[in-house]
Order: C-alpha cells, then sequence, then structure tokens
C-alpha cells in the first residue's frame, strides 16, 4: 500500500516549495481508517511512496498542437530538488522508491480507489475560497 507522486518541478521552485509538498505528502490521510473513512496517512498504513520525476505535468498545450515545457524547471535545478523532496519523506520515516531522473520509464499503477490529488505549492500562498 502506498502513493505514487508523479512530481513536477517548475521553474522558480524553491526549496521550501519542496518542504512544503513533502510535508503534504506524508501527512495526507487518504487511506481509510476502520470505519471506512479517508482519516489515515502514509505512516500510519506502514504505506511506500514511489516518486517519479514528471517535468511533462508543466507541458503548456495552450497554444498549438505541440506541448511547450517553458515552465518546466532545468534538469539540473529539477533533479536537485526532485532529490531534495524525496530525501524530506524518507527524514520522515518513508520508505522511499524513486524513478530514474530523465529516464523513459515504464511505471504501472494498480489503482485501489478513486483517489487522485494534484497538489500545487504555489497555492499555499492564495486564500481559500468559500464553499456553499
Amino acid at each position: 500500500m502506498g502513493l505514487l507522486v508523479l512530481l513536477g518541478v517548475g521553474r522558480g521552485d524553491t526549496l521550501e516549495d519542496a518542504a512544503y509538498l513533502a510535508r503534504k505528502v506524508a501527512g495526507l490521510r487518504v487511506f481509510s481508517d476502520e470505519e471506512g473513512k479517508m482519516n489515515l496517512s502514509l505512516a500510519e498504513v506502514g504505506g511506500e511512496v514511489l516518486v517519479v520525476s514528471q517535468f511533462t505535468l508543466y507541458g503548456d498545450t495552450r497554444k498549438g498542437k505541440r506541448p511547450n515545457f517553458v515552465n518546466a524547471a532545468p534538469p539540473g535545478e529539477g533533479k536537485r530538488l526532485y532529490e531534495y523532496f524525496c530525501a524530506l519523506l524518507a527524514e520522515q520515516g518513508l520508505h522511499v522508491e524513486t524513478g530514474v531522473f530523465q529516464a523513459h520509464m515504464e511505471v504501472h499503477l494498480v489503482n485501489h480507489g478513486p483517489v487522485t490529488l494534484w497538489l500545487d505549492s504555489s497555492e499555499r500562498y492564495q486564500p481559500r475560497r468559500q464553499t456553499g
């Protein structure tokens, strides 16, 4: 049991962004408790995390038919923040596996539930919208 994290590092991302996301991922309560409520974190279920670098998350397809990756971090910076993010997860006691940075990989996912989340470190600066 665990999480697959597709980590996109953007141009201008910082160590603070990586730290924020590592804390957020480690603390997410997305695993079911004994009552079936999403109430448990990775550590609480003894889960693992696979982190795969995914610069293509920054692919901008608004213009033309070929994605533009200008908003993705340059490879050296992307790798530095990717490795830092993974190290921070491990420091929190989580078992972390990684993909190979800049490699073509085949990743298989078996999803036991309907949960897919998008986390964006830039959103921590924006006030929450009230609903309902």
